[in-house]
């Protein structure tokens, strides 16, 4: 950003210079043809320098719009998998919340000396499911590292 706050700085240097070489030509000071060349070339120089510094300032840009677009579309995705980890997370949270209650009739169960078979296999099923929930939060979360370090990777 400092780049191109210079560059404006020079550009407008350069069109005062012109303006003050417009303004010793109207004031008729030396030998007019002489100075009327002197004053062209030094236009043309500014011009020249005025078209670079111009070309620049838009190569510049051109390189933060480029920045920006790539910034946006990380977001984007991080985003997404923010919202994918977030779905995954509540998934798993209800598959222990059921887990836990599972087991706390397990328990009671026992406690009173009552062993029921569909409660201990509802329990298995409540874990197995637990188990499922906490490996698709593992694998979506090697998945985001992966996919971070793909344009590392790609660079070096």
């Amino acid at each position: 950003m400092s780049e191109i706050a210079e560059l404006e700085r020079r550009i407008t240097a350069a069109l005062d210079r012109a303006g003050q070489a417009l303004d010793r030509l109207n004031a008729g000071s030396g030998d007019t043809a002489d100075n009327s060349a002197d004053l062209t070339s030094e236009l043309e120089a500014e011009r020249t320098a005025n078209a670079q510094l111009e070309e620049r300032v838009r190569a510049i840009k051109v390189k933060q719009e480029t920045m920006v677009t790539g910034l946006e579309a990380d977001v984007a995705r991080l985003r997404e998998a923010l919202a994918a980890r977030d779905s995954e997370v509540q998934q798993m949270r209800a598959v222990n919340e059921e887990l836990r209650a599972s087991n706390q009739a397990l328990r009671d169960a026992n406690a009173s000396g009552v062993s029921d078979p569909h409660l201990v296999n509802k329990s298995m099923m409540s874990e197995l499911e637990s188990l499922r929930a906490s490996r698709a939060a593992d694998r979506a979360e090697i998945e985001d590292i992966l996919a971070t370090l793909e344009p590392v990777l790609k660079e070096a």
